[in-house]
């Protein structure tokens, strides 16, 4: 009979072995043979210094099992310090069973534990129902069983209506004024969002202690009402004085908020009341001077610090790592140990995520050591290493940590993702979001956005829309600027896959459009050889207010560029110049040469870079080059090749280019000289490589590589393609 009741209570399906279950089943058999003592006599010292002495959870229960068998054992009140330290070793089945073995109805302090382990291990739905059970079983309730149930609807942070009807509930059972109760009380209407409510209840208090005060305090900070919590903060002096924790709460509303003046009103009131000797005090205000303040202000503050701890140094290394100054990360690192200060591991994911930024592999690899060799490396800093490798271009070891993280959350299978786009690796991208659909896990904003630049520069147009309209069904359209960036990339998605249509549907469905949206558009039609379409759209875009940049500007230079819109482009550099105060730099040069060079004109082009204030680049000199080659002018082109060997000799591009303007104009023994050259100097031009989505798949082609399964019947539909063309009267030329 005691074996079936065993099996039957379903907490206890988890145990591992029987040795485990051991000191469950004799609190059972005890329970049931001595249910008339439980309220006769209080658990001894030294049991409950036993109990307390516990470090895991297997020696727990092998101290419940020598308590059930000694005849001081008195289960009631020891039953609820069980249960807390179950919890605690998160092991709730264990917990629950303690519970069990009471019967119902069991003492009310009984109830308030279990109800309470229910909330501390998040099964807040759970403490309801036993709530609810407690009820129908009339169990009389104490000065704690509200607040704990207070405690679950403040995490859920539900509707108000369940803190409503607790709050009547609680009023009719005669707890109306318990100062604890209304405190949680105050807690739940803030975090319901119902700060009215909260305070006719502050005000209608008849008796209000430093935690009323802090919780009401705390509420308006919650929905964001510094103004509110500040004259509040001003009224509770009148009262009493504020202890430290008022005070954090209020140095914290005013660094999330960036109230500088009230900031350092604070600040001034902590060191006349002599709070500074609260180390989260300091580590508070220090924290407002970096949101609020300039490097100079947190500096001062920090040195002047005497009792710095590891929460002081993760604040200004967060500080330096925001601000972009990775230096001065790396030497308040190197300062912090210097100091006999042991690093958390909140600091070495600060670090590395700084060093991530740097690129400097080194750096990286010698704080991955000392993480392995002190032992603190969590899933967290693992990811954070994982992103570090890939921007590091080392992505066989972001792989291999992320093969090594067992509790992959989003933001794990983000870094990867991101970390193949980075560097290259698009394919991968793809497969392995595929994998984490598999996982069943929900892609966020990040990942989608990681995502659709994959598909972009794959030219995978079936699957970029399959993502965008996955974004319509699961409602990330709802927030307009929210989720703008994310817009904008779908809309690049489908220009850089050739859908112009579709991107300017696109475009035109969006209610809010920032200058990086527009610009986009208006590259789009450039790059499709939309030249007056682009033209209208930015004038259409001034029109609405929106004032271009040097970016706009570039694309629509290009625009022009693309459509041989000679007179407009000049009219566009002008105006960005007279008009708009953005004096042009090499890039809209560049734009300039290229237009004239594609229109023919090509000693207006040599002229344009011989009398720039800036000094050309290899691609200006690149622009003009390509105009030579199409226009047959070798003696320029000839030229323009020295310039380009005299910035990059080596560049094997330039070699090709040339090579190509003097066999087209049968220069073969120029061509041939070039060649050797090149045959010298070990330069080798990458193969070109293209790719091709077909059925939801990608295919990749490199020029001259011959291994895809369908080769034969690639090859064969080309030849035909081609010999449909020269039917035609056009020529097939094959370029090096």
């Amino acid at each position: 009979m005691l074996r079936s009741r065993f099996y039957s209570l379903s907490c206890l399906t988890s145990l591992s072995s029987f040795t485990s279950r051991l000191p469950l089943l004799l609190h059972t058999h005890h329970l049931k043979h001595h249910h008339q003592h439980y309220l006769t006599r209080p658990i001894s010292s030294f049991s409950h210094s036993l109990l307390r002495s516990c470090q895991d959870v297997q020696t727990l229960r092998q101290l419940h099992a020598s308590l059930i068998v000694s005849a001081g054992f008195e289960p009631v009140f020891i039953a609820s310090k069980l249960i807390a330290l179950y919890t605690q070793f998160d092991d709730l089945e264990s917990a629950v069973l303690v519970f069990k073995v009471l019967g119902e109805p069991p003492h009310t302090v009984i109830w308030n534990s279990v109800i309470k382990a229910h909330i501390d291990l998040g099964f807040f739905d759970l403490a309801f129902l036993l709530y609810r059970r407690m009820r129908e079983l009339s169990v009389e309730h104490d000065g704690f069983t509200f607040p704990i149930i207070n405690r679950a609807i403040s995490s859920l942070q539900s509707d108000v209506s369940i803190g409503e009807m607790v709050h009547c509930v609680a009023i009719q059972m005669g707890f109306g004024w318990d100062v604890y109760f209304c405190n949680t009380m105050i807690e739940v209407y803030a975090k319901c969002g119902s700060i009215d409510n909260a305070r006719m209840l502050f005000d209608e208090m008849p008796h209000r202690d430093l935690v009323s005060w802090t919780s009401m305090i705390s509420g308006y900070v919650c929905v964001g009402s510094v103004i509110s919590a500040l004259k509040l903060f001003n009224e509770m002096r009148m009262e009493l004085e504020p202890n430290s924790v008022t005070v954090i709460v209020m140095l914290q509303a005013c660094s999330i908020f960036g109230s500088v003046i009230e900031g350092r009103e604070l600040h001034g009131y902590v060191i006349k009341k002599g709070l500074m000797i609260d180390g989260s005090v300091k580590n508070s205000v220090c924290r407002l001077y970096t949101k609020t303040g300039s490097v100079e202000e947190v500096e001062k503050f920090f040195c002047e610090v005497d009792k710095r701890d590891v929460v002081s140094w993760n604040i200004l290394l967060s500080f330096y790592s925001l601000s972009g100054d990775i230096s001065k990360v790396a030497e308040s690192f190197n300062e912090m140990q210097r100091e006999v200060i042991i690093p958390s591991i909140q600091t070495l994911t600060l670090v590395i995520s700084a060093i991530a930024k740097s690129g400097c592999l080194s750096q990286g690899e010698m704080l991955h050591c000392f993480a392995i060799k002190t032992g603190m490396c969590d899933d967290i800093f693992q990811t954070s290493l994982l992103d570090f490798y890939a921007k590091c271009w080392e992505l066989g070891a972001s792989v291999k940590l992320f093969k090594e993280i067992h509790c992959r959350n989003s933001i794990t299978w983000s870094a990867m993702i991101s970390g193949f786009i980075h560097c290259g690796h698009f394919k991968e991208a793809i497969e392995l979001f595929q994998q984490m659909q598999v996982a069943g896990l929900e892609p966020g904003a990040e990942i989608l956005k990681s995502l659709v630049v994959a598909y972009t520069h794959l030219g995978a147009l079936q699957l970029g829309k399959g993502i965008h309209g996955y974004l319509i069904r699961s409602l990330y359209y709802s927030s307009e600027e929210e989720y703008l960036p994310l817009k904008t990339s779908i809309l690049n998605m489908y220009i850089r896959c050739g859908s112009i249509s579709a991107a300017n549907n696109c475009f035109n469905r969006m209610v809010v459009k920032d200058i990086v949206t527009w610009t986009t558009m208006i590259e789009g039609f450039g790059t499709h050889g939309l030249g007056f379409e682009a033209l209208k759209l930015f004038d259409r875009m001034v029109e609405e207010g929106i004032q271009p940049n040097s970016v706009t500007y570039l694309s629509l230079l290009s625009a022009c560029s693309h459509s041989g819109l000679v007179c407009e482009g000049c009219e566009v550099i002008y105006s960005m110049k007279w008009r708009y105060g953005i004096e042009p730099d090499l890039d809209h040069y560049t734009c300039i040469v290229d237009l004239l060079g594609r229109a023919g004109k090509l000693k207006e082009a040599l002229a344009i870079i011989l009398k720039m204030v800036v000094f050309p680049d290899s691609r200006i000199w690149g622009a003009l080059l390509a105009a030579c080659r199409v226009y047959g002018d070798r003696k320029l082109g000839e030229y323009v090749v020295q310039r380009f060997l005299e910035l990059e000799s080596d560049n094997v591009g330039y070699y090709t280019l040339l090579s190509n303007i003097h066999a087209g104009v049968q220069k073969w023994a120029e061509v041939e000289e070039l060649r050797r050259l090149m045959s010298e100097k070990d330069l080798k031009k990458k193969p070109g490589w293209s790719c091709i989505e077909a059925k939801g798949r990608i295919h990749g082609f490199v020029s001259g590589d011959r291994s895809h399964h369908q080769v034969g019947e690639i090859y064969e539909v080309l030849g035909c393609l081609g010999r449909k063309t020269q039917d035609f009267g056009y020529v097939l030329h094959s370029c090096s």
